[in-house]
């Protein structure tokens, strides 16, 4: 077999032209890095930077209050004593209006003044109660135009009030039964109770705000330095941040290093743990907001513990019990020595 030799400048010339070839470029050993950048639309929010919630949904045991601003039984309603009556009346003598809230008093009249006396109205309607005032005023009046409308009603049970949610879930309103409001918004919840409220009142308007959150938290863990985690249960409300819920447990504690993070609930069954890295001087002594970020629901702000203090409280509990020990022998031999120079000094006296 021949064998071809080529010379050593023809190489030469073979290997420069496969490195020029493809141009001035520089050969990726190791590829493209094997983490992509995180989009801007996926960075969590942090101060400067804080995101609106997603609409609150009461859960138990959250506190609602709940003010009744239109109140008006179903028709045909029947006044009765001590209910408030809203009477206007259009031509009405100079300086002696009708245009107020008048009490129904206790013998079902109402008083319209002194130029016009009173009126009895218990048993009737809102339409006849109208028709009776209209019918009295016309002996004084020429054409009086009378308006009546009930303001409020006596026998009818207040619904203004700070209501929990049970742990079923709903709201008891006392005498008119119990609203499902668990999972809900809050226009969710107020449509809901008025809703249910139909049965009882005309066109019932209300409105429905939280007062106390109780169903929604982050959690700030204290690491104990080998005496035991502290663990922290605090409201979250929606613009909270690193720096807040250090606040909540009163700063870094002495057995506390500046070593924190969040670990953040990953979603659904994952198995994922999703951690946020707090550089704690940056937020504190530089004001840099890119790690204080805002908490979310559920978040556990982690204090690590300071490994030295650890080593000492570990030290101390692993010796704790020898010291113990020592201190109980040495009691015993002390007691034993005293009681045997005692019984010496004894004898020595009674041999004299």
């Amino acid at each position: 077999m021949t064998k071809i030799r080529l010379p050593i400048g023809v190489l030469f010339l073979v290997m420069g032209a496969a490195v020029g070839l493809p141009g001035c470029q520089t050969i990726d050993f190791h590829g493209s890095s094997p983490v992509e950048p995180v989009p801007p639309m996926m960075e969590p929010p942090r101060e400067k930077s804080l995101m609106s919630l997603p609409a609150y949904r009461i859960e138990v045991p959250d506190v609602l209050q709940i003010e009744m601003l239109k109140q008006v039984p179903l028709p045909p309603y029947r006044v009765e004593a001590y209910d408030v009556l809203k009477i206007s009346v259009v031509g009405t003598l100079p300086d002696q209006s009708i245009n107020d809230y008048y009490l129904v008093e206790g013998e079902g009249t109402v008083n319209l003044g002194p130029a016009y006396g009173t009126v009895r109205v218990v048993g009737l309607t809102l339409d006849e109660t109208q028709e009776t005032i209209d019918q009295h005023l016309r002996r004084i009046l020429t054409q009086p135009e009378v308006s009546v409308q009930l303001a409020q009603a006596y026998g009818s049970q207040p619904v203004t009030g700070e209501y929990l949610v049970g742990p079923d879930g709903t709201v008891n309103l006392r005498q008119y039964g119990s609203v499902p409001v668990a999972g809900m918004t809050v226009s969710q919840a107020k449509s809901a109770i008025e809703k249910h409220l139909e049965q009882y009142f005309d066109s019932p308007e209300l409105s429905v705000n939280v007062i106390n959150y109780n169903s929604k938290f982050y959690y700030v863990i204290t690491q104990g330095a080998g005496l035991g985690d502290n663990v922290v249960k605090v409201p979250i409300t929606g613009k909270e941040t690193v720096l807040d819920a250090i606040t909540q447990v009163g700063g870094i504690s002495q057995l506390s290093s500046t070593d924190l993070w969040i670990a953040r609930p990953s979603p659904g069954d994952s198995g994922y743990e999703q951690i946020l890295p707090i550089d704690y001087e940056a937020i504190t002594r530089g004001g840099c907001a890119a790690t204080n970020y805002q908490l979310m629901q559920g978040d556990r702000v982690f204090i690590a513990e300071d490994k030295t203090v650890t080593l000492t409280n570990v030290i101390a509990k692993m010796t704790a019990p020898f010291e113990q020990l020592a201190g109980t022998l040495s009691l015993g031999t002390n007691t034993i020595r005293g009681t045997q120079m005692m019984g010496r000094g004894y004898n020595r006296s009674f041999r004299r």
